[in-house]
C-alpha cells in the first residue's frame, strides 16, 4: 500500500544537510522512534502455550497491559473463541466462574474437569514473567471446580457459529454425520427447511470434534444438537446404525427424489412434482422429453457420468484448459478453483472456475468470448449463459440483500465439459494420478466423459468476497452470513460487505481482510469443511 506521508518524510530526510538546521527535530524523533515495523508482536518462543487472560474483574486496561508483557516475554495470547488454547488465566475468579465466563464467551462447553484447559490463578503468570517462561503449574497454581458427580468430564469447547470453528478433513464422526445428513435431505425433500437447517448445522459441530464421539453424555454441551439428533446419534453409537435413517433410505419417494434431483437443472421443487405425477426412474423421463428443459435432457444423457465422483487431477485439467481459453481472450486474467477442491476434497460432483482481471471492467464480455473459444475447440456438451445482474448499490441509497448470500448474480455459465485427452501438462504433476478417461456404453469404449463445470466472471474489487462466498462449504457460508449479522450488524454476500448501523460499504483486498472487518479469526479453505 502507498502511505504519501511516509514517502514525503523519507524524501525529505534524505535531503538533510547542515544549512537546514532550522528544521525543529522534536518533530522527526517521535515518527522515527515508530516505523511500523515496530508493531509487530516478537517472535513466538512457546508455540506449546495459548494464553487467555479472563476479563472479568481483571478490568480491560489491565488485561491489555498484561497481554502486552506476555507478548513481549514470548507467549501466545489469543481470545476465549480461538479453539488453540492450553492455559486460562484469571484474577479473583474461581474455577466455576472462569468456567461460566468461558461458557458465555463461547456459547458452548468447556471440560469442567480441566483436562483440555489449564484454568489459573494469575500468580502462575506472575512467575512465568518473572522467569521469562512458562512456569511448572503447581497445585496453589489451578483454580478449584466443583465437577458435577453425573456430568461427564470428557467433552469439548465448540462455538456456536461454524465461522467460528475448524473443521479439516478427514471428518472423524463420519458415521453420525451421515446419518444426520441423510435425515437433513430428507427434511429438505418434504420442504421442512427449518428441520432440514437444524440437522445439517448439528452434522457441522461433530465435523469440528477433535476425534471420534464414544459416548452421547459428551455432547451435553455442544450447540446445534437437539434431543432427536441425540437420540439418533444414541442409536448409532450403540448399533452402528439407526432404524430411523433406514427406513428413510428404503423409502421410495426418498430414493426417487434423490434419483431425480441428481439430475442436472432439476431441483427439489421439478422432482417433487414428477414423483406426485408417478415418475420413478430415468426411464419415465426419457419417454416424454418434449416436457424436459434442454438442461434437463443434457442431464439425463450424461446422467452417469455427472453422478461419478470428478477427481483432483481432471478438475486441474479443466481448470488448465480454461485458462489457456481466457489468457487467449484476455491475457493477464486469473482463473481459480475453488469449492470442494479449494477446501482440500480429494474428488468432487462438479468443477467451480472464478475467473477475473486485476483492470476493474476488463472482465465484461469475457465470458462469451471464452465459451466460444472452449465451444470451437470441442470441449462443450452443454452450456448456459447467465448474465449478472448484481447491480452496484454503493452511489445509491439502497441496502445490500440481507437473504441471500447472492453469488447467482455474477455472469455465469453452467455447463458440461467433454473431458478427452488433454495436453500432458494439463494431466500430469508432480506424483499425479492420471485421470482415467474410458468408459463403456453398451460394449462400446468411448475415450472421454462428462463433467460438470460452473465458470463465474467477477470484477476485481468483488473477487474476494466471490472466493469467500464460492468456497463453501453451504453451512459455513450460512452461519458467516448470519454472524455478521447478528453479532456485527453487517450484510455479507458473494459481492460486498455493509455495515447496517455505519451506513458504509467494507472494501477488501483478500479473505483474510473480510475475516477482519468481522473480527474473526480467519479459518483457511482447507479448515472449512463444516
Amino acid at each position: 500500500m502507498f502511505f504519501p506521508g511516509i514517502a514525503v518524510e523519507g524524501k525529505r530526510l534524505g535531503s538533510i544537510n547542515p544549512t537546514m538546521s532550522q528544521l525543529p527535530v522534536k518533530k522527526r524523533r517521535p515518527r522515527k522512534a515508530a516505523p511500523p515495523a515496530m508493531r509487530e508482536d516478537p517472535p513466538v518462543r512457546f508455540p506449546g502455550v495459548v494464553l487467555c487472560l479472563v476479563e472479568k474483574r481483571m478490568g480491560a486496561s489491565r488485561k491489555a497491559f498484561l497481554t502486552n508483557l506476555a507478548r513481549s516475554k514470548g507467549f501466545l495470547v489469543e481470545e476465549p473463541s480461538s479453539e488453540r488454547l492450553t492455559h486460562v488465566v484469571s484474577e479473583g475468579n474461581s474455577g466455576d466462574e472462569v468456567i461460566e465466563w468461558l461458557k458465555r464467551k463461547q456459547n458452548g462447553c468447556v471440560d469442567a474437569g480441566g483436562s483440555n484447559l489449564a484454568l489459573l490463578d494469575v500468580s502462575w503468570f506472575s512467575e512465568s514473567m518473572q522467569a521469562g517462561r512458562p512456569v511448572e503449574i503447581k497445585p496453589r497454581h489451578c483454580l478449584t471446580v466443583t465437577v458435577s458427580a453425573e456430568k461427564p468430564q470428557d467433552t469439548w469447547l465448540v462455538a456456536a457459529y461454524a465461522c467460528q470453528r475448524r473443521s479439516p478433513l478427514p471428518n472423524n464422526n463420519q458415521l453420525l454425520t451421515d446419518a444426520l445428513e441423510t435425515l437433513a435431505e430428507e427434511a429438505h425433500f418434504c420442504g421442512h427447511e427449518g428441520r432440514s437447517l437444524a440437522f445439517s448445522r448439528a452434522a457441522s459441530v461433530l465435523k469440528a470434534l477433535p476425534r471420534t464421539v464414544r459416548r452421547v453424555q459428551e455432547l451435553d454441551c455442544l450447540p446445534c444438537l437437539g434431543e432427536h439428533s441425540k437420540r439418533v446419534i444414541q442409536e448409532v453409537l450403540e448399533d452402528g446404525t439407526s432404524a430411523e435413517v433406514e427406513t428413510i433410505q428404503q423409502s421410495e419417494k426418498f430414493q426417487t427424489m434423490k434419483l431425480f434431483t441428481k439430475i442436472f437443472g432439476v431441483g427439489v421443487k421439478t422432482a417433487h412434482q414428477w414423483y406426485q405425477e408417478g415418475r420413478r426412474t430415468l426411464d419415465d423421463l426419457r419417454g416424454h422429453p418434449a416436457q424436459l428443459s434442454k438442461e434437463q435432457q443434457a442431464g439425463l444423457i450424461h446422467y452417469e457420468d455427472l453422478n461419478t465422483p470428478v477427481k483432483r487431477a481432471d478438475a486441474e485439467a479443466i481448470g488448465q484448459v480454461v485458462r489457456e481459453a481466457v489468457n487467449k481472450c484476455l491475457p493477464s486474467a486469473s482463473v481459480t478453483l475453488t469449492g470442494g477442491f479449494r477446501r482440500g476434497k480429494p474428488s468432487g460432483h462438479d468443477v467451480d472456475l472464478l475467473i477475473t482481471h486485476p483492470t476493474e471492467g476488463q472482465e465484461a464480455g469475457l465470458l462469451k468470448k471464452v465459451i466460444a473459444c472452449l465451444d470451437q475447440q470441442g470441449f462443450l456438451l452443454y452450456h448456459s449463459i447467465h448474465r449478472n445482474t448484481f447491480e452496484s448499490l454503493e452511489d445509491s441509497d439502497q441496502e445490500p440483500s440481507s437473504h441471500a448470500s447472492s453469488m447467482d448474480q455474477y455472469e455465469r455459465c453452467f455447463s458440461i465439459f467433454c473431458l478427452g485427452d488433454l495436453p500432458g501438462d494439463a494431466q500430469e504433476g508432480a506424483g499425479a494420478e492420471k485421470p482415467s478417461r474410458v468408459r463403456r456404453t453398451s460394449g462400446a469404449s468411448r475415450f472421454w466423459k462428462a463433467v460438470r463445470v460452473d465458470l463465474v466472471v467477477t470484477p476485481y474489487s468483488q473477487f474476494p468476497f466471490a472466493l469467500l462466498g464460492w468456497t463453501g462449504s453451504r453451512i459455513f457460508e450460512r452461519d458467516l452470513r448470519r454472524f455478521a449479522k447478528r453479532e456485527k450488524k453487517m450484510l455479507l454476500n458473494s459481492h460486498t460487505l455493509y455495515h447496517l448501523e455505519q451506513k458504509t460499504w467494507m472494501s477488501a483486498a483478500s479473505e483474510k481482510e473480510i475475516f477482519q472487518h468481522l473480527g474473526l479469526e480467519y479459518i483457511p479453505p482447507e479448515e472449512r469443511n463444516a
